[in-house]
């Protein structure tokens, strides 16, 4: 019998239109033979919905006449079992449009990627690929992340957070003190934003100004930290979870400015950004030592498993060509077109790398149903709720 896997994509996030093409590049890679890949698309508002018409790119030209298309669904657990309900309900006959034995989130950005979508599936009891809660939480907040790392002795650059009330409160004194911390060249960013989006170098205080106005246009926390000019930015992905964890092949994106753009990721590559990362200007792999490349590689691992990350993530790494001093930069929860051409890069096919997700998430599936999670009590056949000060003692 096969595997009922529910491809999710899109989503709230100002990378939704990133999220729609992995996540399509992903439920047409699926082995038919194993698996019965089920596309669901998450809209701007939140709302899901299924069909054939869901699974063709061709058909998000035109949302609106897409979703006319579509069935709106919502989760119902039954027995166990997670079901996709049509709604509204069918007043006679069966409003079951689906059934899913495993949830394959491909989403990118906040209220999706950073565990939102996570604890939503969590909570349903559905097993699903990739970070668990706490992990893509982690991973999507760039501060927490660096703190984390830093305890771990894992290289990161110091940085200044920054919330947005903060900043009207103290324009001047908020410059003070990343001048005084960072100094410039700095480069601002959203705290929980990846693809590239709301990133600005700042060379002086008028460009520092500017850079973080920007910045809180896309969420209230940013994050500054020194810019290294003389750069080279690598990629690498690892695939797996606490127990194994192995590192794919790496990369070096070309940019076309001092950072690398929204634009170098995913329109660059000459198709107007229809096949996500595939089509991004890269070195692959990377012209690095094999001293270096595997220093990067081991340090991929060790970053991706101290952050108990799952599945496949990407790590982003800075090279100081001044100091030839390696830093992490961030960690991709879920990569744009799950780095698959990362893997394509040592010879494992998107299929093979797709299985492996969906046996990881099987993985933990079992291992947390061997936690004790519940036991029985009385407490209830005695409770009342005539005290003032509550039942916990």
């Amino acid at each position: 019998m096969k595997i009922r896997v529910g491809v999710f994509f899109g989503g709230k996030s100002v990378e939704h239109e990133v999220s729609v093409i992995s996540g399509l590049q992903a439920y047409n890679a699926f082995d038919r033979d194993k698996y019965e890949p089920i596309p669901i698309y998450i809209t701007k508002e939140n709302e899901l919905y299924t069909g054939e018409a869901v699974g063709d790119i061709a058909n998000y030209r035109n949302i609106p006449e897409l979703l006319k298309k579509s069935v709106r669904v919502f989760f119902l657990c039954e027995q166990g079992k997670l079901q996709l309900i049509r709604y509204p309900v069918k007043k006679m006959g069966n409003s079951v449009v689906a059934q899913i034995d495993v949830a394959f989130p491909v989403v990118h950005g906040a209220n999706v990627e950073d565990g939102s979508l996570q604890g939503f599936l969590r909570h349903y009891n559905v097993p699903f690929a990739g970070c668990d809660v706490a992990a893509s939480a982690v991973t999507m907040d760039k501060y927490v992340m660096k703190t984390v790392l830093k305890d771990n002795d894992i290289p990161v650059l110091d940085c200044v957070t920054l919330n947005v009330k903060e900043y009207e409160r103290g324009e001047t004194e908020a410059c003070d003190r990343i001048e005084k911390r960072i100094g410039y060249p700095a480069i601002v960013k959203p705290v929980n934003l990846g693809s590239s989006v709301g990133i600005k170098v700042a060379k002086d205080r008028e460009a520092l100004t500017e850079a973080l106005e920007y910045a809180f246009t896309f969420g209230p926390r940013v994050l500054v930290e020194h810019a290294i000019m003389n750069l080279r930015e690598i990629n690498c992905a690892v695939l797996g979870d606490y127990e194994h964890a192995e590192a794919s092949e790496c990369e070096e994106p070309i940019s076309s400015d001092e950072i690398l753009s929204y634009e170098d990721k995913y329109v660059a590559g000459g198709k107007g950004g229809s096949e996500g990362m595939r089509t991004a200007r890269r070195e692959l792999p990377a012209n690095l030592t094999p001293e270096k490349r595997e220093e990067i590689r081991q340090l991929a691992v060790r970053t991706f498993q101290v952050l108990n990350g799952n599945g496949v993530s990407r790590i982003d790494f800075m090279i100081d060509r001044d100091t030839d001093q390696v830093y992490v930069n961030e960690i991709n929860p879920i990569p744009g077109s799950l780095a698959f051409y990362l893997w394509e890069a040592l010879g494992k096919p998107y299929a093979e790398l797709l299985d492996d997700m969906v046996n990881l998430a099987l993985k933990r599936e079992r291992e947390e149903k061997s936690v004790l999670t519940s036991f029985d009590s009385n407490i209830l056949q005695n409770a009342n709720l005539s005290g003032a000060k509550g039942v916990k003692k």
